[in-house]
């Protein structure tokens, strides 16, 4: 128990050393779900950088990713790799958590190391309900939420999200040969591909940015719909949630949609006015 007790204090701390555009673990949350939560937020981040960071080639990449993908099965069947193992099977184990949604996170990451564009709006959705929605929903079920409606509402945040983070790093991931925008929606705004390695903003791609924005945006705004379904113990978590992701939104905005040059983040005073939004204001 102790070893079991000490990862997840490993897990928290790993999980407050990240960036993220959203509170991880807010105090808000019950203390008793914190560490379910760190470790779950341990076991997508490790396989985002086994997707993502070294020098490794992409064969290598795919071997350290099955590797992965095999102490997750062990996992769930019990056996143990190592005490980040045996905290994340526990944590799957005593709150009911489907084991399908873990393997849908590890698909998205496979992905990202196989495919760098997607032709429409369909495939990037397709990535984000295997990249960020599991997310949502595992948070749901530590609530013991297994409502599909409500699940629903919580895959419009979830992929808003991701959609933001894509539009945040656009500059970062050209540096790695990646476009999250339809290459149709390029086209559509007269964009060609060589402008994310110029990075030479013009209206075009001002106005390619604001499409991508105003979509985004109205997800988090369906979205919402969820608010009225939450316990008061996950409710404030949300709301940071979401205004975390639209004051990236408002960013991208006051930087007349450039970044290509630029990437914004949220500050201390960024975070402090979310949280106090959350726990006062309605969202």
């Amino acid at each position: 128990m102790q070893e079991l007790n000490q990862q997840y204090n490993n897990s928290q701390n790993f999980a407050s050393s990240h960036y993220e555009n959203f509170p991880v673990i807010s105090l808000t949350l019950p203390k008793s779900i914190r560490k379910h939560v760190a470790v779950i937020y341990q076991f997508a981040r490790q396989a985002d950088d086994i997707a993502d960071e070294g020098n490794f080639t992409s064969e290598q990449r795919i071997i350290n990713l099955d590797e992965y993908s095999n102490k997750l099965k062990e996992c769930v069947n019990g056996k143990y790799d190592n005490a980040f193992w045996s905290a994340l099977g526990n944590t799957i184990d005593e709150k009911k958590l489907s084991s399908q949604y873990f393997h849908d996170l590890l698909s998205a990451f496979r992905q990202d190391i196989l495919i760098n564009r997607y032709e429409d709006f369909d495939q990037i959705n397709d990535y984000c309900c295997r990249s960020a929605n599991p997310i949502g929903r595992l948070m749901l079920q530590l609530f013991d939420i297994q409502d599909e409606s409500i699940y629903q509402y919580s895959d419009k945040i979830c992929t808003a999200l991701q959609l933001t983070n894509f539009y945040q790093d656009v500059s970062l991931d050209i540096l790695k040969n990646r476009i999250y925008i339809p290459l149709k929606e390029l086209d559509k705004f007269g964009i060609r591909e060589n402008v994310f390695e110029k990075k030479q903003i013009n209206t075009n791609f001002q106005e390619l940015m604001r499409f991508q924005l105003s979509r985004t945006k109205k997800l988090f705004k369906e979205g919402r719909s969820i608010l009225k379904y939450l316990p008061k113990s996950f409710l404030v978590q949300m709301k940071m949630t979401i205004l975390g992701g639209e004051k990236i939104l408002e960013k991208i905005e006051e930087i007349d949609f450039d970044v290509l040059n630029f990437r914004p983040k949220l500050n201390k005073l960024d975070y402090l006015t979310i949280f106090l939004k959350g726990l006062f204001r309605n969202v």
